[in-house]
């Protein structure tokens, strides 16, 4: 098939709406935004709570967060595997090869990035506004909300950028989820299985889409960057 082809038939599925098109589409919104609102709820109070904590080890636990943002994909994929896996600890929920398993890896994939840029966020606000927040009773997890509200705008920068390293994954959904038609398979699963197949207006669809997808995160993580820096000014 010719290049010129190929962009035509790819953009037919994406405008014509096609129905496994959309549920391959659809999955990968679901177990990305879902990864990424848990990692949210766990990673912004724990990442403030450490900013203001102060104990032997903290050094550590930091230089091992900023090390697991760089976590490479297989490897997550490989622990969630070996613990879900029938011989493993959790073996017996039968999780492997679901879409659960696949959230379960992309959250450790973005739960280190949550933190470690909440960590920073916060510790900073803290430095600027530590003896007004003393000065009115607020010290120690009491500031925390505070904090946390304040920083709201760096923080969804940093929850987007948990979203992008999650949305472009494709090694620990891949190990975890099997690539199951209709069930499993991915935006990033699928354009790997098609390109090898042969399907390239499918595997560019999802591409196109995936690309879309990355560009509107930027494009929103630079707005609230600019409305934070507008704010704080």
């Amino acid at each position: 098939m010719e290049v010129g082809a190929v962009f035509q038939a790819a953009f037919a599925l994406v405008v014509g709406l096609d129905p496994d098109f959309l549920g391959i589409v659809g999955l990968s919104l679901r177990v990305t935004l879902t990864a990424v609102a848990v990692a949210a709820l766990v990673g912004l109070p724990l990442g403030a709570a450490l900013a203001l904590a102060r104990f032997p080890g903290r050094s550590a636990i930091i230089v091992c967060l900023n090390a697991l943002m760089g976590l490479p994909p297989v490897v997550a994929g490989l622990a969630v595997f070996l613990l879900l896996s029938r011989s493993g600890p959790l073996g017996p929920l039968g999780l492997l090869f679901t879409p659960t398993a696949m959230i379960i890896a992309q959250i450790i994939l973005v739960l280190p990035i949550v933190i470690a840029l909440t960590r920073q966020v916060i510790e900073d606000l803290w430095g600027e506004y530590r003896d007004h927040l003393r000065s009115v009773g607020l010290e120690g997890s009491r500031a925390i909300p505070t904090l946390l509200w304040d920083g709201r705008f760096s923080l969804a920068t940093a929850l987007l950028a948990g979203f992008g390293r999650a949305s472009a994954e494709v090694g620990a959904v891949l190990i975890v989820g099997g690539n199951i038609a209709g069930y499993t398979r991915t935006m990033t699963t699928a354009i790997t299985l098609e390109t090898s197949k042969g399907d390239l207006p499918l595997a560019l669809g999802l591409g196109i889409v995936l690309l879309s997808l990355t560009l509107a995160i930027n494009a929103i993580a630079f707005g609230a960057s600019r409305i934070g820096a507008r704010y704080a000014g």
